[in-house]
């Protein structure tokens, strides 16, 4: 390794001698350049070097080259005021982006699959214009012929770097032989040709050339000038002649501008047949056709884009975001010339969600309906106001009424959904409608969404703030009508479920003794009707936490024994009173520390073949108790733990 290492430190001589010679670099610097590339140069021997050694190394040889080229421009000015001649090319000049493309090298056959690596390689390569462009990309391409971005950037530079339309034209149906299930290569594929065709018909339209032929006629044009500077010559008779001359020159331009639309839309119909053919069932195709389509200036386009919406129509009406997508297309048409709302268009609009209703009666297509209409009254008011604030003139669509009436529609039809019956709610309370909001609330969680947890917190916040604005304050009647409330739910819901409800619950009576106590009851029961475990969220650590900050350790062992005391207990809770016991056992409470051993006990008999408990325990009886006590753990976990032997090696416990 070293000598390898010391011998490309000796092909660098050549190149550091010049750096100095120049005056770019001092020795001192370059003795510590030197030692930086053998640091780099050693990592990139190891056995197995990381991807991250091969990045600083690029990124150290990038800087320094930068440096190299500022200081290059200071001493060339220096001579330019001297006047002496400007500095030539020398091994300096060649050598760091040589190094860099080296390293580059290395770094991709080390790591063929990384696809930001060879990305990286490739922009090096095209920022700096050195000639290895095209071998990287022939590269790149047979590792990953399976990837629609690289044929896309190898075309992209082939045809706005290299200027080579018919290789860009050849990689890009390279690409989709190889992926013809992509979309972006579809699309980019027709935007190049079409990007091309406007090139020529430039081109041809500067040049002045005749229709079908790449020749410009000379003799016509300087027949045409000299006629120009000798008007006077002719006879007015000819001033007829003239004109129609004239008429038939620009009827030959536009006859050739036709041309190239003909040929436009030629190519868009052949790529768009061929693309739906490979993606039968893709949408987003077509409503990227359609966008390059309204975006070009093409013959016949009209019919075009007919039959693109009458397919659209055909095979995808049953799809919510067909409807979301056409309704949008018919009000961004006139929309996005002018900054203001065009009732006729948004009517349109309107129409067409209507329509995907009645074609598709499903909460998503409501849920984007009512998305439009939001938005709509976002770029009107700059944000949602109340209805008195923001009511549009009467020849005008009012925006927050029509999003009132599809929530109503929504739930009349039976697609309302929990999303968007709290969507409606929040809308009520946007709109300062609090007890619209409470009645509406109230109705939907007692029908068939009484089971949605995020509509029964939105509920509860929705109760306490209609009592606080009564009566300033929580008096026991209304403490009793909240808690009877959530009674109500909270027994009908698993506690996994309704985990947001009962922390709400928990830190809204938390400094209620007699609702708390009662809601900890309650907890009890509804654990012991799920088999003791609650699941992810631990409801019991919960309440101990509490019970421990309000009323001391004594009180939060009672409450954990009852816990612990229901049928299977889950793991969480042993871990948290375990937690709890131990931080008080490292504060020197001898009896914090037999609890915490009880608990561990009680845990293992259950839970033994967990290994993190096992660990846990080893590592309190290591740091509170005695080698003797550690070492009898540590056997018995080796004992109970016979596939995962390997997880209880000294180090991990």
């Amino acid at each position: 390794m070293a000598d390898v290492v010391q011998f490309k430190l000796e092909r660098m001589v050549d190149e550091l001698d010049d750096l100095e010679r120049r005056g770019l670099f001092s020795r001192r610097e370059i003795a510590e350049i030197v030692k930086q590339r053998r640091k780099f140069e050693y990592k990139l021997k190891r056995p197995s070097p990381l991807k991250q050694d091969f990045v600083s190394y690029i990124e150290y040889e990038k800087n320094l080259d930068a440096l190299r080229l500022l200081r290059k421009k200071a001493v060339a000015r220096e001579l330019k005021k001297k006047g002496n001649k400007k500095m030539k090319k020398s091994v300096s000049d060649i050598a760091g982006v040589s190094r860099i493309l080296d390293i580059y090298r290395l770094a991709t056959t080390r790591f063929k699959g990384d696809i930001e690596l060879w990305y990286q390689f490739l922009e090096f390569c095209r920022e700096r214009r050195n000639g290895r462009m095209k071998k990287a990309l022939a590269q790149v391409i047979r590792f990953h012929p399976k990837v629609p971005g690289i044929w896309i950037y190898a075309a992209a530079w082939e045809f706005d770097q290299n200027l080579n339309a018919a290789a860009a034209r050849a990689l890009m149906q390279s690409g989709l032989r190889a992926c013809p299930t992509s979309e972006d290569l579809w699309v980019e594929y027709l935007r190049m040709e079409l990007t091309y065709l406007n090139k020529l018909k430039a081109r041809k339209a500067i040049l002045g050339e005749d229709e079908g032929t790449l020749i410009h006629d000379v003799q016509d044009a300087d027949e045409k000038r000299w006629r120009d500077e000798n008007k006077e010559l002719f006879m007015a008779l000819e001033e007829k002649g003239e004109n129609d001359k004239a008429s038939d020159v620009q009827n030959g331009l536009s006859k050739k501008l036709d041309f190239f639309h003909d040929h436009g839309l030629s190519i868009l119909r052949t790529i768009y047949s061929s693309a739906v053919e490979a993606l039968p069932s893709n949408f987003s195709l077509r409503t990227r056709f359609i966008e390059i389509l309204d975006a070009t200036d093409l013959t016949r386009s009209e019919e075009m884009r007919k039959e693109i919406l009458d397919e659209l129509r055909r095979e995808f009406s049953k799809e919510p975001v067909y409807w979301d997508w056409l309704a949008r297309l018919n009000y961004k048409s006139s929309h996005e010339m002018v900054n203001e709302i065009i009732p006729s268009q948004l009517e349109k609009a309107i129409q067409a969600y209507e329509e995907g209703i009645k074609v598709v009666p499903s909460a998503m297509m409501f849920n984007l309906y009512i998305k439009f209409l939001r938005n709509i009254i976002v770029h009107k008011n700059g944000e949602t106001r109340s209805s008195a604030t923001s009511s549009a003139p009467a020849h005008t669509v009012d925006p927050i009424s029509r999003i009132l009436e599809v929530y109503e529609m929504a739930e009349r039809m039976g697609c309302i959904s929990e999303d968007l019956a709290c969507q409606h709610i929040s809308f009520c309370l946007q709109l300062g409608r609090l007890e619209e909001a409470r009645k509406l609330a109230e109705k939907l969680c007692n029908g068939k969404l009484s089971d949605a947890v995020d509509l029964w917190v939105l509920r509860f916040s929705i109760e306490m703030r209609c009592v606080t604005e009564r009566s300033g304050s929580l008096s026991k009647a209304d403490l009793q009508y909240v808690f009877e409330l959530l009674k109500t739910v909270l027994t009908k819901m698993a506690v996994w479920k309704a985990e947001s409800l009962w922390l709400l619950a928990l830190k809204f009576f938390s400094n209620e003794r007699h609702f708390f106590g009662k809601l900890a009851e309650l907890s009890l029961i509804s654990l012991a009707k799920d088999g003791g475990s609650d699941g992810g969220f631990s409801l019991s650590s919960a309440i101990i936490n509490i019970v421990l900050q309000k009323d001391g350790i004594q009180c939060a062992r009672e409450m954990y024994q009852r816990f612990l005391a229901l049928p299977h207990p889950g793991l969480a809770i042993y871990k948290n009173c375990i937690e709890l016991e131990t931080n008080l056992a490292s504060a020197g409470d001898k009896d914090c520390l037999l609890e915490a051993r009880k608990l561990y006990e009680s845990a293992l008999a259950t839970y033994d073949q967990d290994v993190s408990l096992w660990q846990n325990y080893y590592s309190m009886e290591i740091k509170m108790g005695t080698s003797e006590t550690a070492n009898a753990i540590y056997w018995r976990a080796r004992k109970s733990l016979k596939q995962k032997v390997s997880l209880l090696s000294p180090v991990s416990l």
